[in-house]
């Protein structure tokens, strides 16, 4: 299962290295009250999961201390370009969230937006959020995943293969059962877009 991953992993990584100028220029201003809503009141040390091109950094409190990962080197050259524009100091590293190279319990807020789309284990990389994040933290996520709708649920499984080729997102996560069995408990969930995007605030103390 890990080499099997592991070449998932890399294929995906070359797609994001392809789309990552696509991805700069796109953030529609739902999006953006979305990402301002979900990082209102952070404070202390954040960990970002997937920054991708750095969309979010805008929306940081200017008194935390940043970290992004991304295992895309090519997102993350963005990112840095971001951060260089804004003026913000941050710790950008190419890295897998299945496997982090942090300690446990190292962050007061784990931060994710539209990322467990495209992780091939999803349940491990939430595992692994937990694993870094303090406590008596928080993990904050904004994702899109399969429609509860049974219809439309169906409709995302045919229309899934084609956006996997072309971008390596899913649009069929199951993300809630996910989260679930990732051993998290969900604190706020709020449907964005019926029930196909969330803002998910989660805890490891279950």
């Amino acid at each position: 299962m890990k080499i099997l991953n592991k070449v998932q992993t890399e294929k995906i990584k070359r797609r994001y290295n392809r789309v990552a100028p696509l991805f700069h220029k796109m953030d529609s201003k739902m999006m953006k009250t979305w990402r301002s809503s979900l990082l209102s009141g952070l404070s202390g040390n954040i960990l970002e999961v997937g920054i991708g091109t750095g969309a979010n950094l805008p929306y940081y409190p200017s008194s935390v201390s940043l970290t992004g990962i991304d295992f895309s080197p090519s997102m993350l050259n963005y990112a840095k370009l971001s951060a260089e524009e804004l003026g913000m100091k941050v710790d950008l590293i190419e890295m897998d969230a299945e496997h982090m190279d942090f300690a446990d319990h190292t962050f007061d807020y784990v931060i994710a937006t539209c990322v467990f789309c495209s992780v091939p284990d999803p349940i491990q990389g939430m595992k692994e959020m937990a694993r870094v994040c303090k406590p008596e933290g928080q993990i904050r996520l904004l994702e899109h995943m399969r429609s509860d709708n049974p219809v439309v649920g169906k409709i995302m499984d045919l229309l899934n293969p084609i956006t996997v080729r072309l971008s390596g997102a899913n649009i069929n996560r199951r993300t809630m059962e996910n989260v679930e069995k990732a051993g998290l408990a969900i604190e706020q969930n709020e449907q964005l877009f019926s029930t196909i995007v969330r803002s998910l605030t989660l805890n490891t103390m279950v």
